[in-house]
């Protein structure tokens, strides 16, 4: 069989393919599609920090282009050229302008802003003024930084009053009365517990049958016959009623002692005397009794 390219051949063969293939690789890891067809403008920017090669370029939030090339200009020796590549159709309106911005993530990016008052469009190759915006790092040390410094002598006497709280005998005296109030409260919660478990019982078993007496008497008194009672209190009533006529009358005797006036004195004269009698026996008895001592047998 015969050989119709040679061993040198092939391996050129595979160099280029192999050279190729890592061109290509490069390119499409960088973002940048060299199938797709591109316009080359350039972007003179004051300051490019963290802008790389291969940094996308937006137009309000939409990917049209990749950053193809970072040089510095040496002639002017003021400015950067960045070379951006933009999809064949973007145009761009005269007097645009690009920023650089940069997010948390994501990293530094060209944002393309239009200018939508004219009719007129750079062409390729044409250079476009660029504004390097402040970084998060640059506003922060700007504008926080000397507020921050504003604040740390205010800082430092709030420290130093809370250290002087902290450290006041007041606060550990405040402490140990939470400390006691908590014991004292623990306590009490037991004790609670043990009045819930062991007293509470009981007298729920005493109201209980309490409650069970009452529900007997209730009975009880449902089967008492309350007319005859009431009929019985009734008679005792009149009864009472009579006796107090009586007493209020003049036809008896004890009404007679109650109402008359001369028999309530002559039965007072009566005591009097009776009085006297038993006095003078007392005092003079051989007036009213006779001894008689008898002698020897």
């Amino acid at each position: 069989m015969k050989k119709y390219f040679s061993k040198e051949i092939v391996i050129g063969l595979v160099t280029i393919v192999s050279l190729g293939l890592l061109y290509f690789g490069l390119n499409y890891l960088k973002g940048a599609n060299i199938f797709k067809p591109t316009n080359l403008y350039y972007v003179r920017m004051p300051n490019v920090s963290d802008l790389q090669n291969s940094c996308p370029v937006y137009v309000n939030g939409f990917k049209v282009g990749i950053v193809r090339d970072i040089a510095y200009d040496y002639q002017s020796g003021k400015n950067i050229v960045v070379q951006i590549s933009l999809d064949k159709k973007m145009r761009i309106e005269t007097d645009s302008h690009v920023e650089i911005k940069s997010g948390l993530t994501s990293g530094a990016y060209l944002n393309l802003v239009l200018n939508k008052y004219v009719s007129t469009y750079y062409q390729t190759g044409d250079t476009i003024d660029g504004i390097a915006e402040k970084g998060i790092m640059d506003k922060v040390s700007e504008d926080l930084l000397p507020q921050f410094e504003a604040i740390l002598p205010r800082l430092d006497s709030i420290v130093q009053g809370i250290q002087f709280l902290v450290n006041h005998p007041a606060l550990t005296q405040s402490l140990e009365h939470i400390l006691a109030a908590t014991a004292n409260l623990e306590l009490s919660s037991r004790e609670l517990n043990q009045l819930l478990t062991k007293d509470i019982p009981p007298v729920v078993a005493n109201l209980n049958q309490i409650s069970s007496d009452f529900t007997v008497v209730s009975a009880q008194l449902k089967q008492m016959d309350l007319n005859a009672t009431m009929l019985h209190v009734d008679n005792t009533l009149q009864n009472l009623e009579k006796a107090t006529a009586q007493l209020n009358g003049k036809d008896n005797s004890l009404g007679l002692l109650l109402n008359d006036r001369s028999m309530y004195d002559h039965l007072d004269s009566t005591l009097v005397n009776a009085s006297n009698l038993l006095l003078d026996l007392k005092l003079n008895p051989k007036r009213y009794v006779n001894f008689s001592v008898f002698g020897k047998k």
